[in-house]
């Protein structure tokens, strides 16, 4: 290994630990909760708590956790999981085996009349997923993590959240039944039909999926043409579970390409974007890019250099079609590593020597950052957001080790109800 791999994989390292030791301190040891956010008295999140699941068998790999702990922490949140309350009263914790989307840190009752989410609570069903699969001795605690996983998956009913429609609803309320969006157009519901698709006990119809792949839209921009969605984790979270390498549904067997290709595309989009810059944000360039849902500095309208701008709080942000605030989200850049390395590599390289946004921080880079926004901060790249994100931090540690060794890719290959819910969807070729 050449000096200069050895400094690239210890510098993957570090940000993996730092960011692994948001998990570590941002997480009920009792029930195995993970705040969404460093705020006080804020909710978990179940997605943060799903990403939390998926990360602790990388820690064990890495030596930044034992064994005995992470088995520790992952049966105290799969317990909780299975034994809180599930029913449709609007304190529970859960209801036809999916979860709200944030819970009480505490009572891990549902927190701010949120909804039930089908989306997030795939995110927790593939972390629980990912821990029975690692934790494979031959022990009691082993085995009952493997027997949780498996039950609390197989309690999901997957039709009852189709509402009687040929897509998967957003999510549910005890007061207003279910939510009018459905999961629509490409985006990170990738990994929810797949898993769907794959439950041996209330599986989602195969008629689900070509519904869902019927909304898609093929697009051309800044030089790449892909399956759109503007946002990169859109592009991202679904795998960090599963690897596309080499299979393909009907739609990207149409288009001769696979879900991973479509992502190192959507990726080099992201970075084209910034470089023409249509905006005039400050900062945008070939090391400066990165939009996806983040944090922002607004909501605020003031004019900056003579120009009217708008700022944002927590959106979508996205290419080519915004919104876009001068906003960039550091982990969006990370998480795109395992698809195009050679331009993910000299932008981190560039946001911790450059920008310090990893800087005196205890859980590696910052959640956001915009050079625009004129705010008064101890940076001089403008303002910086206060908070970290659990579901920031899962993608960085989880997408660095897939493009590592593959990890997480290697484990849910093992897994025979996504291999099982990827034929339903009608994948073929390479490791299935």
């Amino acid at each position: 290994m050449s000096r200069g791999t050895q400094t690239v994989d210890a510098e993957l390292e570090k940000i993996q630990h730092a960011s692994f030791s948001y998990f570590l301190h941002e997480t009920n040891p009792v029930n195995g909760l993970v705040i969404d956010k460093t705020a006080a008295d804020w909710p978990a999140s179940i997605a943060a708590t799903g990403l939390a699941l998926a990360a602790y068998p990388v820690a064990v790999e890495r030596g930044f956790m034992s064994r005995a702990v992470a088995v520790g922490r992952t049966l105290a949140t799969l317990r909780f999981f299975w034994n809180s309350p599930q029913g449709p009263e609007p304190d529970a914790t859960g209801y036809q085996g999916f979860y709200y989307h944030f819970l009480d840190m505490q009572t891990g009752r549902r927190a701010w009349q949120c909804e039930l989410s089908t989306v997030d609570s795939a995110f927790l069903l593939a972390g629980a997923l990912t821990a029975g699969i690692y934790f494979d001795a031959d022990t009691a605690d082993e085995h009952e993590i493997r027997t949780l996983a498996d039950a609390l998956y197989r309690r999901a009913d997957w039709p009852w959240a189709q509402d009687g429609g040929a897509t998967v609803t957003h999510g549910w309320t005890p007061e207003s039944g279910f939510l009018k969006y459905r999961w629509e157009g490409y985006d990170e519901a990738l990994l929810l039909y797949t898993l769907g698709l794959g439950s041996p006990t209330h599986p989602l119809p195969e008629s689900s999926y070509a519904a869902w792949t019927s909304t898609y839209r093929w697009e051309q921009c800044y030089g790449q043409e892909y399956l759109y969605a503007g946002p990169l984790f859109t592009h991202q979270l679904s795998h960090v579970w599963i690897d596309f390498r080499g299979i393909q549904d009907a739609f990207m067997r149409g288009k001769g390409i696979d879900y991973f290709e479509n992502s190192r595309r959507a990726t080099y989009a992201q970075q084209q974007y910034a470089i023409d810059n249509p905006l005039k944000f400050a900062g945008y360039g070939r090391h400066y890019w990165g939009l996806t849902a983040s944090d922002g500095p607004g909501p605020d309208t003031i004019k900056v250099n003579g120009i009217e701008r708008q700022f944002f709080d927590y959106v979508g942000r996205g290419v080519p079609y915004g919104p876009d605030d001068g906003t960039i989200a550091p982990w969006a850049v990370v998480a795109s590593l395992p698809f195009a390395p050679e331009i993910v590599l000299p932008t981190m390289a560039h946001l911790i020597r450059q920008v310090e946004l990893t800087e005196s921080d205890p859980y590696g880079f910052k959640a956001t950052f915009n050079q625009t926004h004129p705010a008064i901060s101890g940076n001089p790249f403008g303002w910086v957001s206060r908070w970290h994100y659990g579901l920031n931090k899962g993608p960085i540690i989880l997408m660095i080790e897939n493009y590592r060794t593959g990890l997480l890719w290697q484990l849910m290959r093992n897994c025979p109800y996504i291999a099982s819910g990827l034929r339903r969807a009608g994948f073929t070729g390479g490791w299935l």
